[in-house]
């Protein structure tokens, strides 16, 4: 038999543990897990003010909106007008492919340019010691292997620069589409 405050804290206790999930796997994209922690509070709440969010995870305001920040950055967490308050409101992005079309094409598109900016600065570097007449044969040798293998990494990010065009427009979905909704049973 359940008594009346046992449903409420079941409800509160399956949130949590999807939070904490949530918080979890942020943290594996390199987002600071109380940042996660945050996006998975917001979830289940049709909007929340910074007071609210500081409220329920008992943290520091400017902590709340650098985190909110952080979130807006990849537009999982949107700035909602509410009539009638002067505080500003937020809105977590509930749909998870949307979620998904948001955040990692900015990750992968960050990976992109820092590592395809270092390929060409060292290939730059390494054409200079090619070029030059006074480098011995064999440190010509070894920056022409390494030369080679920093260009066979282009096609890599290249191949990632089209799935992240394809996941930001949707094309995606059309080679894998959305999965019907099931319940649990």
């Amino acid at each position: 038999m359940v008594n009346k405050e046992q449903p409420e804290v079941l409800v509160d206790q399956a949130k949590d543990i999807v939070i904490n999930a949530i918080g979890a796997t942020m943290d594996l994209y390199g987002i600071n897990r109380s940042v996660g922690n945050l996006y998975g509070t917001m979830l289940f709440e049709e909007s929340m003010t910074l007071d609210e969010m500081r409220q329920q995870l008992q943290m520091s305001k400017p902590s709340m909106s650098a985190g909110v920040k952080r979130l807006q950055e990849y537009d999982i967490v949107k700035q909602k007008f509410t009539r009638g308050s002067r505080k500003q409101h937020f809105i977590a992005e509930k749909n998870f492919f949307n979620f998904f079309s948001n955040f990692f094409p900015h990750k992968w598109n960050r990976e992109i340019e820092i590592n395809r900016d270092g390929v060409y600065e060292a290939v730059a570097l390494l054409d200079k010691l090619i070029n030059d007449e006074q480098v011995d044969a064999t440190t010509k040798t070894e920056a022409e292997t390494i030369k080679q293998q920093l260009i066979d990494t282009l096609p890599y990010y290249e191949w990632l620069a089209n799935l992240s065009d394809a996941i930001e427009s949707g094309e995606i979905f059309e080679y894998f589409p959305i999965p019907e909704q099931k319940e649990i049973k």
